[in-house]
């Protein structure tokens, strides 16, 4: 099927389903975020109606009153996120608040709360940029179809937001850039990111498990929760494991790359001599 060209405008226009609607953005404090509650919905992908329901039901901690106004931390995020999944995987909100009373009793709230800070935010602190598409245009020009956009906003590496597009990772946004640049097609390179990104699933779930397995249920068993002074510790040490992680990663990576890279010189190589020895003897006079 031949790829779609359309304006600039066209395409935000196809695209605005995933607009996320308003200007209010969260803001940053001393390391830490603050949102309103409209903010903290979005930012959690759920509606303020539910934000207000989990804060009746005790789910969710209240707010810090400014005036009028509810100030939400990435506190109350990091809440929002696991009870988002734990409804995704099919548990009611009666279930965990069950399971959050439980979560609570006898240990140090503000222990709690950090664990669960450490566990749900990003691992990059890469902070996002914003482009418009007229900008994404002159880096990618006319490869930059609906269906490659579409594509790339359904791999996370762009989202619109109004009339302008938020790129999570610039760092990757430059590389694919240089990519492409070099002669590599962007439809190609999202298609090959898209195909890897299970393998690099399923090497994070292995790092992460060897964690869980050794230094959680090693000592509590896998239905249980840390207690004590191990809540402490484990958040710290994930904040810890998360460097490692990417050194650990990274070294691997560029090992096998070398060996990759190599492979792929030896075997063209061959490929090249072999092609010569049969024309020397397609060339020999019998």
């Amino acid at each position: 099927m031949k790829p779609t060209q359309l304006t600039p405008s066209a395409i935000l226009q196809s695209l605005r389903k995933y607009t996320r609607q308003g200007a209010d953005v969260p803001v940053e404090t001393s390391g830490h975020k603050e949102f309103t509650i409209d903010a903290l919905a979005r930012e959690a992908s759920t509606t303020v109606r539910n934000v207000r329901a989990y804060q009746d039901r005790g789910l969710l901690p209240p707010p810090e009153k400014r005036g009028r106004t509810g100030i939400y931390s990435d506190v109350h995020l990091a809440r929002l996120k696991i009870i988002g999944q734990l409804l995704n995987r099919g548990f009611t909100l009666a279930n965990i608040r069950d399971l959050l009373t439980a979560w609570e009793q006898g240990r140090d709230l503000n222990d709690i709360l950090g664990l669960e800070v450490v566990v749900t935010s990003p691992w990059s602190d890469e902070a996002p940029s914003y482009m418009s598409y007229e900008e994404l245009l002159e880096s990618f020009g006319d490869q930059l179809t609906q269906e490659v956009l579409l594509k790339a906003v359904n791999l996370g590496y762009m989202m619109p937001e109004g009339d302008r597009l938020r790129v999570p990772s610039p760092r990757i946004l430059n590389a694919g850039r240089e990519l492409v640049e070099a002669g590599i097609p962007l439809d190609a390179l999202l298609d090959e990111v898209n195909s890897v990104r299970s393998e690099v699933d399923r090497i994070a779930d292995g790092f992460v498990r060897l964690v869980v397995t050794h230094l959680v249920d090693a000592k509590y068993g896998d239905k249980d929760l840390p207690r004590g002074e191990d809540i402490a510790k484990l958040a710290h040490f994930i904040q810890r494991v998360r460097p490692i992680a990417d050194m650990v990663v990274s070294a691997e990576l560029a090992r096998i790359l070398d060996k990759s890279i190599n492979k792929i010189l030896v075997d063209r190589l061959a490929n090249v001599l072999t092609h010569l020895e049969e024309q020397e003897s397609q060339d020999t006079p019998r």
